[in-house]
């Protein structure tokens, strides 16, 4: 737990995080917690931040020293995508008992569960994770970790991150702690290139990384690594030889890309894939950054060359939906980079955002947020439920984009909702990705069901219908006084010659 302690006096002191060093001595020794709000829901724990930056290494077993619910379900929990292995969406857990805690067995295990996952499936590396419980009653893992990698020859790597020691954004950072400790550096490539760049905090949601990837390939340059979307353990232990770091969430990993760069020299930058802008200013910054390490000086002229035609391609087909969607008011609930990366891409199809979140937002989103809205107030840092069901309800916004533990405003205001968070069934980075964002917000908006669901019921305050049709199906004035629940059976009342029901 000291080594634990120190970790953390290292993390609350990162140079790289503005927020951090505008705090006091004191303020800043508290660390990242958040105080709680009574009967509000706390967030993800520190062991949630770092299953989620770890888990999408798709190669490597996730084993959770913990007991059985510690783990919950891995597969598909956040629609990570692989093109290869499937062994990160397996759960793996010692499933330890109150007999096992008592008795102090836990230690023995783990070593019994990490030789049975060698055995079995053979990974390159097994992660090995520590909970709120095992950290309590004292469980070494590093001790057992660096045993069962002498006993079975293959990396185990420890993550200290208990759910006690603070947020999920703790959580994230003490991953890739464990990545520079133990991973990062420790295996030389024999391909090394002047082209070679890593892309940090991109989790490859619904696959969409694959519609960059092709760009990146196009203009020469060579992926050494994507933490931790579709990642491979012998990737990231070759990550430091790459020349250049994009890193797509620094709320995440901006120690990771930070400690490179001090370690490595390897420079990085934020950017972003979200949006035709986004995307294309950030293939123009890797192409500089290489240039400024000795690439060829023609890159330059290529990814300009690319970003054109990319760009023409996507208004192109862009341009059928702007005169559908010219005006739409958005509500966007998320946060990070994509409370302003977003704004971005669904202002250049000519939405308006009526107002963006910011609850984890670092303070370079939120400057940028005041830059894309020119000074304007259109962000909240927390929005109550019932503030966001009246905005909906009164027309003050035509689609929300969120997570889906907000969909249930959205669907009860009987507005259009769309999920813009990890959930998300589908792709929404680079120039394809905004053209199918902007497709399924088409698609939301302009879906009849919600004009359905608006129409007044077909029946008065007293429960009484007061619609009816004729013999030819046409719509007829008549008021009658039976209660609704005589009429469940039938769809229509029917009009006699008389005009009477």
């Amino acid at each position: 737990m000291a080594e634990l302690k120190a970790k953390l006096d290292d993390l609350f002191n990162e140079p790289g995080c503005d927020k951090n060093q505008a705090k006091g001595e004191k303020a800043r020794k508290k660390g990242c917690s958040k105080p709680l709000t009574p009967g509000a829901a706390a967030g993800g724990c520190a062991f949630d931040g770092a299953k989620i930056v770890l888990q999408p290494v798709t190669d490597v077993a996730h084993l959770i020293h913990a007991p059985l619910a510690c783990e919950g379900n891995s597969w598909d929990n956040r629609h990570a995508a692989s093109s290869g292995p499937d062994l990160w969406r397996r759960s793996f857990t010692t499933d330890l008992t109150e007999l096992d805690i008592v008795m102090g067995q836990g230690e023995k295990k783990l070593f019994r569960a990490i030789r049975e996952i060698a055995e079995k499936y053979a990974p390159p590396a097994i992660f090995v994770y520590s909970t709120c419980v095992t950290a309590l009653i004292g469980d070494d893992i590093d001790a057992v970790c660096r045993r069962a990698a002498e006993k079975f020859g293959l990396p185990v790597i420890p993550v200290n991150a208990p759910g006690f020691v603070g947020s999920k954004n703790l959580g994230n950072k003490l991953a890739g702690e464990a990545m520079l400790d133990h991973v990062i550096g420790t295996r030389e490539p024999d391909d090394i290139s002047p082209l070679d760049i890593n892309i940090l905090g991109e989790y490859n949601l619904s696959g969409e990384f694959w519609s960059v990837k092709p760009l990146i390939e196009k203009l020469g340059m060579r992926i050494r690594c994507v933490f931790p979307g579709d990642a491979r353990y012998h990737d990231i232990a070759t990550a430091h030889r790459a020349n250049a770091t994009m890193m797509v969430c620094s709320t995440a990993l901006i120690n990771l890309a930070r400690k490179m760069e001090e370690r490595y020299g390897i420079p990085y930058f934020e950017g972003s894939f979200y949006g035709v802008s986004d995307t294309s200013e950030a293939l123009r910054q890797l192409a500089t950054m290489l240039v400024s390490r000795g690439a060829p000086r023609d890159l330059l002229a290529r990814t300009e060359a690319l970003i054109a035609g990319e760009e023409a391609l996507a208004n192109q087909r862009l341009a059928a939906f702007r005169p559908r969607l010219a005006g739409k008011r958005v509500l966007l609930n998320t946060g990070g980079v994509k409370s302003w990366s977003v704004v971005n891409a669904l202002q250049y199809a000519g939405m308006e955002i009526v107002a963006t979140s910011v609850k984890k937002s670092t303070d370079e989103d939120k400057e940028r947020i005041k830059a894309i809205f020119k000074g304007e107030n259109h962000s909240f840092e927390a929005m109550a439920p019932k503030e966001i069901y009246a905005m909906l309800k009164e027309n003050r916004a035509d689609i929300m984009l969120s997570g889906g533990r907000t969909q249930f405003i959205a669907l009860k205001a009987k507005m259009p909702w769309l999920d813009i968070n990890q959930e998300r069934h589908n792709p929404y980075a680079g120039y394809d990705g905004i053209v199918e964002l902007v497709r399924q917000i088409d698609l939301a908006i302009h879906n009849p069901v919600f004009a359905a669901v608006r129409e007044p019921a077909p029946f008065d305050a007293d429960g009484n219908l007061v619609v009816c049709s004729d013999d030819d199906g046409g719509a007829v004035d008549a008021e009658i006084t039976a209660p609704v629940h005589a009429f469940r059976k039938f769809e229509t009342s029917v009009v006699d010659e008389t005009g009477d029901c």
